[in-house]
């Protein structure tokens, strides 16, 4: 199974949303960072979830092994900041 996380920014906090194909599983808001939305969003995966695609802000940043998310999550959440910071560059309206 993979899933999706969707991260946003709200004000000075994040929110994240867990789906499998469309339906949601989880979520939550008022956390601190993209670092911490990825946490807690990894904690509450069922066990067969083994992947997953990783959205910040509407703008898709990869599909992840939960194992590389654990072992990189630093990496990751700045991958996904720094991919939707490109997309803003090019298509500020968006």
């Amino acid at each position: 199974m993979i899933v999706r996380i969707d991260i946003d920014k709200a004000g000075d906090s994040f929110g994240y949303r867990v789906s499998y194909e469309s339906e949601e599983m989880y979520a939550d808001d008022g956390l601190d960072s993209i670092v911490e939305c990825l946490v807690a969003a990894v904690e509450g995966m069922p066990p067969e979830a083994v992947a997953a695609e990783l959205w910040y802000d509407g703008v898709v940043s990869g599909t992840y092994p939960l194992s590389v998310i654990g072992m990189s999550i630093e990496q990751v959440a700045q991958h996904a900041s720094n991919t939707t910071a490109m997309i803003d560059d090019v298509m500020p309206d968006r």
